[in-house]
């Protein structure tokens, strides 16, 4: 009988030698992304020779709460600069389902045709998970978007004032310095944003809807007043007499309010997009408005009444940044709000205790340096 054999049916294998775990081609991916950033010098000459791809990631920029990217975005922005301010700036507004998007595309087709350079800025609502544009005027413009002379840009508002997107006046100027000479700026709707938005743009145009009830209904006397023109849209079909009733009822409106600084009788007019009727009369209408204001010299002082309006806004943000940022302030900011939510203090003495000491130790910064 023979022994015990030491050799198994079972056996291992040496195999293949375990691939490494990340591959030198994703490496190189990963270095390529984190590649160091164009210079301002950089950024300015591809503005400026029309690249969208350095255009796009220099508004990608001044959008980003990174403060090495501020610092780069304000350096863009100031070379930027001597390049800009020789665009029509037309801010369009009005209630949701309007057709705001579709009638900037009828619009601004009509413009390519006629060989101008159009930016389409954008401000979408926000979402709250993510904070990014949530409804992408891009989809909902293909034809204009794939225009040359076209550039569409979505911007998130990120919950700023009335969904304005903060950084939008600084996107202007690096739209011009790309060689547009056609700003459009749409907002979310009809709401505080209109503000914001009609202080960075010379034309100031209202989309509204005719057979939606109350023509005057839930439009504030505010952005009334600001219109330079309000357009009836969707003035098509059986829709006509209710769009020239609308017509009517707003010009009668109108009337009622005082004169405008501009010099500009406000207009109203029907359109539609669908057909394409009236919509380059709205334009001829924005153009007559900008030879108006031209000669009686309203325009350049309202554009250097806006620079310093947002002179002061630019500081107001960078000062309630600065304040929110400060490691200290946010960890005292945790205390005294549990406080005041118990009801151990008043609302007003820990903003004031706060406020002294974020103020003292800025300036004990700029005195002694940082410490």
């Amino acid at each position: 009988m023979k022994g015990p054999s030491n050799s198994s049916a079972l056996s291992v294998s040496n195999g293949v030698e375990r691939p490494p775990e990340i591959s030198e081609e994703s490496i190189r991916i990963h270095k390529e992304k984190r590649r160091k950033l164009p210079s301002s010098d950089e950024f300015l000459r591809g503005i400026r020779a029309g690249n969208r791809t350095l255009l796009s990631q220099a508004i990608t920029l001044t959008e980003s709460s990174l403060p090495s990217h501020m610092e780069l975005a304000q350096e863009i922005i100031e070379n930027c600069l001597p390049f800009s301010g020789q665009s029509i700036r037309v801010g369009i507004t009005g209630v949701p389902g309007v057709g705001k998007s579709t009638f900037i595309e009828a619009l601004g087709m009509d413009l390519i045709r006629n060989h101008r350079r159009l930016a389409v800025l954008a401000i979408d609502p926000s979402s709250e998970r993510s904070k990014g544009s949530i409804l992408g005027d891009k989809t909902r413009m293909e034809q204009l978007s794939a225009e040359s002379g076209a550039f569409i840009r979505p911007s998130p508002s990120a919950g700023s004032l009335g969904g304005v997107a903060r950084k939008t006046r600084e996107n202007i100027i690096l739209c011009e310095a790309a060689g547009f000479d056609t700003i459009f700026i749409e907002t979310v709707g009809v709401g505080q944003s209109e503000t914001a938005v009609h202080s960075m743009v010379d034309f100031f145009l209202l989309l509204m809807l005719a057979g939606a009830g109350d023509e005057l209904q839930g439009i504030k006397r505010g952005i009334m007043e600001m219109a330079d023109a309000i357009a009836i849209t969707k003035a098509d079909r059986e829709n006509v007499a209710r769009a020239e009733r609308a017509r009517s009822e707003f010009t009668n409106a109108l009337h009622l309010f005082p004169p405008t600084d501009s010099g500009w009788t406000p207009r109203v007019m029907t359109c539609s997009s669908k057909t394409n009727t009236g919509v380059s009369g709205v334009w001829d209408t924005v153009l007559e408005y900008m030879a108006l204001t031209h000669h009686n010299g309203y325009f350049q002082k309202k554009r250097l009444e806006q620079s310093r309006y947002w002179m002061y806004e630019t500081i107001n943000q960078n000062l309630k940044d600065s304040f929110y940022n400060d490691r200290r302030i946010q960890r005292l900011l945790q205390n005294y709000e549990s406080r005041v939510l118990k009801g151990e203090t008043t609302p007003f003495t820990p903003a004031k205790v706060l406020l002294e000491k974020f103020f003292r130790r800025r300036w004990i910064k700029l005195t002694y340096g940082k410490r």
